[in-house]
């Protein structure tokens, strides 16, 4: 029995190697992806703890070399999310009254694996399956995954911490219960540590979850899962299902037990659920917990006392890193005209120095967008760019699907600030600009907050201190995430908790306290030392 309050290691950030030549880690890593790329392998659902395959074979292949199959996932039907709900309702009472240490032992020792004996093939994994570049899968796969695993043990314990005042004679105590019921996870694929997260997160804190993945995330899902039963997570308390979202909301969202949503993805299917939700409510145990973290349409604002070079080297990473493929990613630029000149020069030097390719060779800055929905997509803004009298191309505007789904950064320049590539999310290597009159810096700062129904990431450049304030007031609503001087991208576990609000989520920041407090259901126990053998209060006695 536990008769001590336990401390948990402090969280530290997981160091991104480097991958130079030469280095432990690369030659670790091209030896792994060696191996996985050489090799075919049948991914099957987990439920229960159990291997589930199934006779609907799925070809898992890489974005970037549509020739090469790395192997088979099983898609499952509706039998398969209900045996996953049941399989974690039947998994929860045990769970749930584990001591936090000991689910905590669990992440911790997961983190550890993970950057440790995984960690070439949790890399090589998210290359070959999402067309990741080295730097871009260390800092997501690994770094970043680690980082939610040790912070997110800081912060549980540090709720856990949070007890109320007791007056004298009383003892009150606060019970941080897991949700009644199961968590729905609904996970994107360009974040493996975000599709991690979304199901570790509430299970953390003693809750079950039914997680459905990305399909062309299937490949890194899989060893998550693998790093998860060796760090000893019991079976049933996630459970992994390949199947369309229609079919396993069919099933979820009428279900009673029904707790909890944990979501990253489009506007609108979080827009859809939210309402499905809403139509079901009164099915449902409890008022389910609805957690979104959905689109985005990323802003880049210059301000005439900004560094051109700083400017440019900001869009061309922030705007061009995996293909565009990031919630946070800058979609749009406005730059002054006096300033113009000088970023689209550093812009174009820093485009023509990209290499595309296969994510194997690690010169390659640029590899392939997801899969050829993705790619046609976001060819037709390109087209579209070609062809209109209001935007013009001043970089890029090629693309090819022939060996993989290549699309080259393409940088639009346009007059119009209501142009449809500045206003509509695309979500892959194309950033428009708008070059604005140097002397209408506040009516810009009203246009970008107005131009888009987003408001996740944001960044200005400013070095003039009073301009800066005004822009920090004015788009204060306009990003949950905002950076000065730097580029939108990139926020880090325990640094900038992320998130962002009007149509792009629920604001919930993931990556810090906030979001560990949505999968807790508190109780309130108050204890009466002495109890009252009287009805009576004083205020009764007739005596004057």
């Amino acid at each position: 029995m536990s008769n001590a309050i336990f401390s948990v290691p402090k969280a530290t950030n997981e160091p991104v190697k480097s991958y130079a030549p030469g280095s432990v880690e690369r030659k670790e890593l091209k030896a792994k992806l060696r191996e996985m790329r050489s090799q075919s392998i049948d991914i099957p659902m987990i439920i229960g703890g159990k291997n589930v395959w199934t006779d609907q074979k799925k070809n898992i292949r890489s974005p970037h070399n549509l020739s090469q199959v790395l192997g088979t996932y099983s898609q499952g039907d509706s039998t398969h999310v209900t045996s996953a709900i049941e399989a974690a309702l039947a998994a929860k009472e045990k769970w749930e009254n584990l001591p936090w240490e000991e689910r905590a032992a669990i992440f911790l020792r997961a983190a550890d694996l993970l950057c440790g004996p995984y960690r070439a093939k949790m890399n090589a994994a998210t290359m070959l399956g999402q067309s990741k570049n080295v730097f871009q899968s260390e800092i997501d796969a690994v770094c970043e995954l680690a980082d939610f695993f040790r912070f997110n043990v800081e912060y549980m314990t540090e709720i856990y911490a949070q007890q109320p005042y007791s007056p004298a004679a009383t003892w009150n105590r606060l019970e941080y219960r897991p949700l009644e019921g199961f968590v729905f996870a609904l996970t994107p694929f360009n974040f493996t540590s975000i599709a991690a997260n979304l199901c570790c997160a509430p299970a953390m804190l003693g809750n079950v979850v039914v997680w459905k993945p990305a399909v062309s995330q299937a490949y890194s899902a899989a060893v998550i899962m693998e790093i998860l039963k060796a760090a000893g997570l019991p079976d049933g308390v996630i459970n992994l299902v390949f199947v369309s979202g229609q079919v396993a909301g069919a099933e979820i969202f009428k279900h009673r037990d029904f707790a909890g949503l944990h979501f990253t993805g489009s506007t609108g299917v979080f827009q859809q659920l939210w309402q499905t939700v809403g139509n079901n409510i009164h099915q449902y145990r409890s008022y389910p917990r609805l957690v979104g973290e959905t689109g985005g349409k990323d802003f880049v604002v210059a301000h005439s006392s900004s560094n051109a070079k700083e400017v440019a080297v900001a869009l061309s990473r922030g705007a061009f890193e995996f293909q565009g493929q990031k919630c946070s990613a800058a979609s749009r630029a406005y730059i002054p005209a006096s300033l113009w000149q000088d970023v689209k020069k550093h812009l174009i030097d820093d485009l023509k120095d990209f290499k595309m390719g296969d994510v194997e060779d690690f010169g390659n800055f640029i590899n392939a967008v997801i899969d050829e929905k993705a790619f046609d997509s976001i060819a037709n803004y390109i087209d579209h760019a070609h062809s209109a009298s209001d935007a013009e191309i001043i970089c890029g505007g090629k693309y090819d699907k022939s060996k993989g789904y290549f699309i080259e950064p393409t940088v639009i320049v346009t007059a119009n600030p209501q142009y449809k590539s500045i206003c509509e999310e695309i979500f892959g290597p194309v950033l428009t600009v708008y070059v604005y009159d140097t002397n209408r810096w506040e009516e810009t700062l009203d246009l970008v907050d107005s131009t888009s129904p987003y408001a996740l990431t944001g960044a200005v450049f400013c070095q003039d201190r009073y301009a800066l304030q005004t822009a920090v007031y004015k788009l204060r609503n306009a990003a949950g995430n905002f950076y000065i001087n730097d580029k939108p991208t990139g926020a880090v576990v325990g640094q900038q908790p992320f998130g962002g609000a009007r149509g792009s989520g629920t604001n919930d920041k993931a990556g810090s306290v906030l979001n560990l407090f949505r999968w807790i259901s508190a109780r309130t126990i108050k204890e009466n030392f002495v109890p009252p053998t009287d009805y009576k209060y004083p205020f009764l006695s007739s005596a004057d």
